[in-house]
């Protein structure tokens, strides 16, 4: 029994020990040597009365992180077996913890403004401390936006501690670290990872692109193949095109998958190895970059089974997800991991934000791919491959905190704005493709070839908002094109992103992949008059009425009856409240029961 005790009481004081002040070189062996340490290494008078006070203080202090870190064990190790009934309590006597902490720091910070203010010499030059002000941001409702270039760090051993990545609390530089910034980091793993988010880590980068190449540049190495399904974003290809596969600059052997399929990518590997084998036989390693949904069709890849054969080869695999959202497709929650891509990347700018205000990004990945602690391996994985050292602590291409309050306060609605642009999306098209002259390229069309994998992958087998439409068959002069396309501002927006709450229209070939050569937009898919639309949560029958005003004040001249084609306006009334209808049941109905959210409780 005296042993068992001698073990609780030594580890409660490792435990305590990463409060002190000399946490890596301390030689205590009881808190209260540790109290003893801690007065001395401030020069503290033990006998004097602060003394006393003090040294009680830190004692409870220490003891506090001991019993903390007992919580905490036990929490982990019963949390599975409570009922919701207990979780919810659980919840609440932490909470309240918490505030408790937050109260006796709030206390100190009067004697700590006193003593400040007794060293300035009387003249104001001293200038305010702001660390006064902060404890109440800790009791703010949403994310506090820090704007601080720095921070101010406890001591010598802790601030080295940091350097180290091993004191996760104390943040040294925002280009690294930012509160705000780690709130959207948290958010948008436990959006996509859920019940697996434990697993997972996020790096937030001020935009998609540096998102996407911070990504490849921890992936890859000099001369490694990579397959790259064929639509991408255009900035995508030109970064892979322009950079990584320059001889002279990383030698990457770009290889594009034209399929979507499992079947097809298992032939497409197969072939990939056999022609580049004297690359892989001499150290290059092979890695799959896709984009599913894909940019600017809107396509499905069937990510599972294409990462199942992409890990049997031993490559890792990364998956742009933007256009899918964590509502469309969670690549992440695949019970099978070897179905979950290795990477999940987003352009925030997108749907995630919503607003259009913001430019931002981010890459999700395992954590021991993403942070080690400098000095340790986990998986074949050492510290400095981790992508925090090897590329975000050194790049500096980190998302400051007012535009990760933006994507925060955009992924809010996210959910909602999602279903109504799939109303949109799933009417608009079929209004169009009821037009004999109009050629519409969508998965939402259920006789599209890409609409089955839409279906498997899909949540409810909801569409892509994105996708692409061309007047082909109309055989439209060039000029009478061209003016029906300007035409059709201001319900479509003539404007280059997508994913925003109004609706935008162009043309590929000139704008998101213009970098792309002539053979390679016609292997895309993209002709000179393909027109890109990313549905908005607009009115869809406002746009629908100005698609049909415009095609009957600039096409109907040159095409006699073109507008009179379209689908009639009671037609259209009647398909609104239908699809409406099924896609709220498919969201509302798609919810957890009662049952399943009371879990064992009455």
């Amino acid at each position: 029994m005296q042993s068992d005790n001698t073990h609780n009481h030594s580890i409660s004081v490792e435990h305590a020990k990463v409060l002190s002040p000399k946490r890596n070189t301390t030689e205590a062996n009881t808190t209260e040597d540790l109290v003893s340490e801690q007065l001395s290494h401030f020069g503290i008078d033990a006998s004097s009365d602060y003394g006393k006070a003090l040294a009680q203080t830190a004692h409870h202090l220490y003891g506090a992180q001991s019993s903390v870190m007992e919580l905490w064990n036990i929490t982990t190790n019963t949390l599975q077996t409570l009922d919701k009934e207990d979780r919810v309590a659980y919840f609440n006597a932490k909470k309240f913890l918490s505030f408790q902490i937050a109260k006796v720091l709030d206390t100190l910070q009067n004697p700590f403004r006193a003593t400040y203010q007794s060293l300035s010499s009387g003249n104001g030059s001293q200038g305010h401390y702001p660390m006064f002000d902060n404890v109440t941001a800790l009791f703010s409702a949403t994310p506090v936006v820090v704007r601080t270039a720095t921070y101010v760090y406890a001591c010598t051993e802790w601030v080295d501690d940091a350097f180290q990545g091993k004191e996760f609390t104390h943040q040294i530089y925002s280009r690294l670290l930012n509160p705000t910034n780690i709130s959207l980091a948290n958010a948008i793993v436990d959006m996509e990872a859920g019940p697996y988010a434990s697993e997972y880590l996020a790096w937030n980068f001020n935009s998609g692109m540096a998102a996407i190449d911070a990504m490849l540049s921890n992936v890859l190495s000099h001369g490694d193949v990579l397959i790259v399904s064929r639509n991408v974003y255009g900035g995508v290809y030109q970064l892979l095109h322009d950079f990584f596969a320059r001889e002279n600059r990383m030698d990457i052997q770009i290889v594009w998958f034209d399929g979507y399929d499992k079947e097809s990518f298992a032939d497409f590997i197969a072939h990939t190895k056999h022609q580049h084998a004297e690359r892989l036989n001499n150290g290059a390693s092979m890695h799959v970059y896709m984009e599913s949904p894909c940019n600017p069709h809107g396509y499905v890849l069937d990510v599972p089974g294409i990462s199942e054969l992409a890990h049997a080869e031993g490559a890792l695999v990364m998956l742009d997800s933007t256009l899918a959202t964590p509502v469309l497709h969670q690549p992440l929650q695949h019970k099978n991991k070897a179905a979950r891509p290795d990477y999940v990347v987003h352009s925030y700018t997108k749907d995630l934000c919503g607003s259009g205000a913001t430019t931002a990004g981010v890459v999700i990945g395992e954590g021991h791919r993403m942070f080690q602690p400098k000095g340790s391996s986990v998986d074949g994985v050492d510290w400095s491959q981790t992508m925090f050292w090897d590329v975000y602590y050194i790049k500096g291409a980190f998302l400051d905190s007012e535009k990760a309050f933006d994507v925060l306060n955009g992924m809010k609605t996210l959910e909602q704005r999602m279903m109504t642009k799939v109303i949109n999306t799933q009417v608009f098209t079929t209004f169009l493709s009821s037009h004999p002259l109009i050629r519409v390229n969508c998965h939402a069309l259920p006789e599209h070839e890409n609409a089955g994998l839409r279906e498997k992958q899909h949540a409810h087998g909801w569409p892509c908002t994105l996708f692409t439409i061309d007047m082909a068959p109309a055989g439209l002069a060039k000029d009478v094109f061209t003016r029906f396309f300007d035409a059709l501002e201001p319900a479509f927006s003539h404007q280059v992103s997508i994913g925003q709450n109004n609706t935008i229209v162009l043309c590929p070939a000139l704008t998101s992949h213009s970098e792309l050569s002539k053979g390679e937009q016609s292997k895309a898919g993209i002709e000179l008059t393909t027109m890109r639309i990313a549905m908005g949560s607009d009115n869809v029958k406002q746009l629908i009425a100005h698609f049909m005003l415009a095609s009957r004040h600039f096409i109907d001249s040159s095409t006699p009856g073109f507008s009179h084609q379209f689908m009639n306006n009671e037609a259209i009334d009647a398909l609104y409240v239908k699809v409406s209808q099924r896609v709220c049941a498919q969201h509302f109905g798609g919810k957890p029961s009662m049952k399943s959210l009371m879990g064992n409780s009455c």
